[in-house]
């Protein structure tokens, strides 16, 4: 053992006895080697898995906290055993498991420690449900009007964006050597800081760009853009390190928050299929058959982990989420397949070389075999069901059925305090990442130039640093002014000023480290382009962080600023609100948990078109109200038994899961059949003679029954002229009146035998 004290050495005395005077350490002081030996980023692979069950965050972290402290606390008790018996930590097992026996656990560990990288992709690919998938089944299966599946796609989304990260993490994690926790820890903020780099400028340039070029853009135009804006930011997002796969996802964030939205899906929709036929078709070209026959066992393993594992705890995340016990199931049950994430996952691992040639056709198999049994376990959900509250108790069942369904919290001091401290980190992450990267910018590009030019024009890069400097503090003053000032006017602040004087330090606390941090960029940039003594740097950070606070022209520049940005952000919103699209407020605090509003289009070919409302009498037959109907740019609150229905309009419906199901089961199947004999229908042009024997002779138009009778039109009456001419409905035909009549070729046939001509 080392002889200073407190310094951390490696255990040198190997199977030896310690003796009494060495025997100085503590089951404190292995937690740094346990540490160092069991961290690794397969844990975050376990964290995606539990947040993809529907958890909170603050769940996982308290279990996850829980799980360290015990194992960590199951360390220091098993070596207080080699410190009262003399043994080195190393042979410990010994006691356990004999001299011999200590060799398993041993070879179990050294494997363990090998391949991490082939467990992180492993399971990220496992633990990623597919939203295609399940809205598909979901579809086919008329159970889209259900309450759960809100929850479910939720889910879906929250994991296609876990997806997302962790392909970059593992990108930056298999480029390194051998990465470490700092490395792992780097990436992560920089994930973090380009996201929201992106996000915040996309969503502040992007929707500006598409209005300004709106009126010189059609349809094919803005699927070129569209795709183009894709491509550039797959691209960029390759230049700093990451997979283009997750700058598209990034632009394609910011394209669905535009007004434009609706018209780029459809754009693209044919775009996505083909690619979509593309990839699938290039995952099927990479499985070897015989690998799949070769390891049918793990596929096999696999498949019942997947599935009886997301039934199981997909179903316990659900209850922990506040879901009933059976919307709890039915969301769990969903969920037991692997998505269309895992090919992409599962490639990029194999063109990395993290995971190998027989590792891809399995996960690939293991995906097709779930994605055919997802139909089955959403149906297996209710018999499950079904069969579980038949043999719980009574009260296990009530408790279950009714978790989360207590009376709303009313607001508290600390409920302010937690919703104004997130408020003022949020604000000072987003205007302190823009203005990290106005900084970097500007001396990386515009500081070189300024320099240049400052040398030929003074002989010196004095001049330059200063002109830089300055525009680099007026590009982020509405920033930094921004996360200074707002929310120090906010209702939360307010209320907890004038609550209680206890309040007021903490809230002048808030208030200057924000203006230390703020200060703090402003020393960084005088720092890194002057010379002057660190009390001068301090004082002309401060005179600045002053004048920008007292700068009303700085003032309305910020507001501008965030109000654009805030528009640009809510401008989907906003239109729905004004077509009428937007869901009420009341659709979330519906007193029964079993009804909910759903929204149903009448199809095309309905037979309810045209009916009224009183005439189908929707709360007879299926138990459901309508509550609105949107209609184009027309909203219908609360229609009365008159108002009638037309082909493509929107019900807003209430009623609960199976009322719902059966009302859209109705609307989809009670539409006109399809006409076996379309082929006949095609209508022809016929010219007919009144002659002395015609049945039309001294009749007049309305009379002749030409369009009630024999479903003929008239075009018109050909008296030898260039045009036709048109008759009234009270034009008496006369002998040799030429006329021109259409029809379908039977009915034709009909009026020429009835006028005598065939």
């Amino acid at each position: 053992m080392s002889k200073d004290k407190g310094a951390l050495t490696v255990e040198e005395q190997g199977i030896d006895t310690i003796s009494e005077e060495e025997r100085k350490g503590t089951p404190a002081s292995l937690f740094w080697p346990w540490f160092a030996a069991n961290i690794s980023v397969f844990a975050m692979s376990y964290g995606a898995w539990a947040l993809g069950f529907g958890i909170s965050f603050w769940q996982a972290t308290i279990m996850t906290t829980i799980g360290v402290v015990v194992s960590f606390l199951l360390v220091g008790v098993i070596s207080i055993a080699g410190k009262r018996g003399n043994a080195p930590t190393m042979v410990l097992t010994r006691a356990t498991f004999g001299v011999e026996g200590a060799k398993v656990p041993a070879a179990l560990s050294w494997i363990a420690t090998l391949g991490w990288e082939i467990s992180l992709t492993t399971t990220a690919v496992l633990a990623m449900s597919s939203t295609t998938i399940i809205y598909k089944a979901l579809s086919d299966m008329g159970l889209l009007q259900q309450g759960f599946v809100a929850t479910v796609m939720s889910v879906c989304i929250l994991e296609d964006i876990l997806a997302i990260v962790m392909m970059v993490m593992l990108s930056a994690i298999a480029n390194g050597s051998s990465p470490n926790g700092g490395q792992l820890l780097g990436s992560v903020f920089k994930i973090g800081f380009f996201l929201v780099l992106w996000f915040v400028i996309g969503i502040f340039l992007i929707p500006l760009l598409l209005r300004k070029v709106r009126k010189l853009m059609n349809a094919e135009t803005l699927l070129i853009v569209a795709l183009g804006l894709c491509c550039l930011m797959a691209v960029i997002s390759t230049k700093v390190g990451f997979s283009s796969a997750f700058g598209a996802f990034v632009m394609g964030s910011i394209l669905a928050e535009t007004v434009e939205a609706d018209k780029i899906i459809r754009l693209v929709e044919p775009v996505k299929n083909l690619f979509g036929a593309i990839f699938f078709v290039s995952v099927g070209m990479l499985v070897d058959p015989l690998i799949i026959v070769d390891y049918a066992l793990p596929i096999l393993c696999l498949v019942l982990t997947i599935l009886a594992g997301q039934a199981l705890f997909g179903t316990m995340g659900y209850l922990l989420g506040g879901q009933s016990l059976k919307n709890a199931m039915r969301c769990g049950f969903s969920m037991a397949q692997v998505g269309e994430f895992a090919f992409i996952i599962a490639s990029l691992g194999l063109s990395l070389g993290v995971i190998g040639d027989f590792l891809y056709p399995v996960v690939v198999a293991v995906s097709v075999i779930t994605t055919f049994l997802t139909p089955y376990m959403i149906r297996a959900a209710e018999p499950c069901y079904n069969l579980l509250t038949r043999h719980l108790p009574r009260q296990w069942s009530r408790r279950l059925e009714h978790i989360g369904t207590g009376a709303p919290a009313t607001p508290s001091s600390g409920h302010l305090w937690k919703r104004l401290l997130r408020a003022m980190v949020v604000n000072t992450l987003i205007y302190g990442i823009l203005s990290i990267a106005v900084i970097a910018l500007m001396f990386s590009f515009a500081l070189p130039f300024c320099r240049e030019l400052s040398t030929e024009l003074t002989g010196s890069h004095w001049a330059g640093n200063a002109v830089c400097g300055v525009a680099t503090v007026l590009m982020i003053a509405p920033f930094l002014r921004a996360f200074m000032m707002k929310k120090n006017h906010s209702e939360e602040f307010k209320t907890l000023w004038t609550e209680r004087r206890t309040n007021r330090p903490p809230l002048v606390f808030t208030v200057l480290v924000r203006l230390a941090i703020a200060a703090a960029y402003i020393f960084y940039i005088a720092n890194y382009l002057t010379r002057f003594a660190d009390a001068l740097l301090i004082t002309i950070a401060f005179g600045t962080i002053v004048l920008m606070v007292l700068s009303r022209s700085l003032k309305k520049r910020s507001i501008r600023l965030e109000r654009l940005f805030v528009q640009n952000l809510r401008s989907r919103e906003i239109q729905a609100e004004a077509l009428g699209r937007k869901r009420p407020l009341y659709e979330g605090r519906l007193l029964d948990r079993e009804i909910h509003m759903s929204l149903c289009e009448v199809p095309e070919d309905s037979l309810w078109a045209g009916k009224q409302l009183a005439e189908l009498d929707f709360r007879k037959h299926f138990g459901v109200n309508v509550s609105s109907i949107l209609r184009g740019r027309q909203r219908i609150n609360i229609p009365n038994g008159e108002v009638a229905l037309f082909p493509g309009d929107q019900l807003q419906v209430i009623g609960d899961d199976d009322q719902l199901t059966r009302f859209a089961q109705a609307m989809r199947t009670e539409v006109h059949d399809e006409d076996a004999e379309i082929e006949k229908r095609e209508m022809r042009l016929q010219q007919i003679i009144v002659g002395p024997k015609s049945p039309f002779l001294d009749q007049t138009l309305r009379e002749s029954g030409i369009r009630d009778r024999y479903n003929c039109m008239v075009v018109g009456l050909d008296e030898g002229e260039k045009n036709l001419t048109i008759i009234t409905p009270n034009y008496r035909f006369a002998l040799g009146d030429v006329l021109w009549i259409v029809g379908e070729e039977q009915n034709v046939k009909g009026l020429l035998e009835a006028n005598g001509e065939e």
